[in-house]
């Protein structure tokens, strides 16, 4: 149902014992820079397949739990860390990285999804941050909108651990849990693609907010001439 270099358990099996390390570098990139890659996915056919029997992701002879507290442990370091990276590229590239250009390039950096990202930012603010990690694309592009809004790496940071941490071990957590249900297990490919469907809504609900506002604001106007 989706590409083979975008299938998390294809890439997963093709890490090998690298799995886990191969995940964190993916995840670092897309929170960093690159949008169409599959964190969500990714993190939930972790928490499964360390949830396996027998489990496909282990750490020499630690139980099972623990084997899921370091791997998010793991992840999230590599996730905040490509949130950091982020920012720095919005700080000092985006001008840059955003201009129009006729090419895949072009429509993955495209100065709409860094002028949408931004609408999202002014509406929620600090806590666009944590929102934003459950958007494909806001997810990446949030924080090169804060490094190129000026917000202060302290300010910065703190937000960005926040969602990280909670993206990272919930989502595995999902996949730990449920990973294992049998309906789940041979449905796989469908599951996941559910999940990138669900953190698209919270984007859908916006455009469709922004679509409704102005025949608000219109109805509105039109009420106050007939007042008078």
């Amino acid at each position: 149902m989706m590409p083979s270099w975008l299938d998390p358990a294809t890439i997963i099996h093709s890490l090998g014992n690298g799995a886990l390390w191969g995940v964190a570098l993916i995840l670092f990139i897309e929170c960093a820079i690159f949008p169409v890659l599959p964190g969500d996915s990714l993190l939930f056919t972790v928490g499964m397949f360390i949830a396996m029997v027998p489990p496909s992701i282990t750490f020499g002879d630690l139980r099972t739990p623990l084997v899921y507290v370091l791997a998010c442990l793991i992840l999230s370091v590599f996730a905040v860390g490509g949130n950091v990276a982020g920012y720095y590229v919005g700080k000092y590239v985006s001008g840059w990285l955003f201009k129009p250009r006729d090419s895949w390039f072009g429509k993955i950096f495209s100065p709409k999804h860094l002028a949408d990202t931004h609408d999202f930012f002014e509406r929620y603010g600090s806590k666009a941050l944590v929102l934003g990690r459950f958007v494909p694309f806001v997810r990446t592009f949030v924080t090169m909108v804060a490094g190129a809004v000026g917000m202060s790496f302290r300010h910065f940071i703190v937000w960005t651990a926040v969602g990280g941490v909670i993206w990272v071990w919930g989502v595995t957590l999902l996949g730990y849990l449920l990973g294992n249900v049998s309906f789940i297990g041979d449905n796989i490919d469908a599951v996941l693609v559910l999940i990138v469907l669900i953190s698209v809504v919270p984007m859908v609900i916006e455009w469709w907010r922004g679509r409704r506002k102005p025949g608000v604001e219109q109805a509105g106007v039109g009420g106050i001439e007939n007042v008078r």
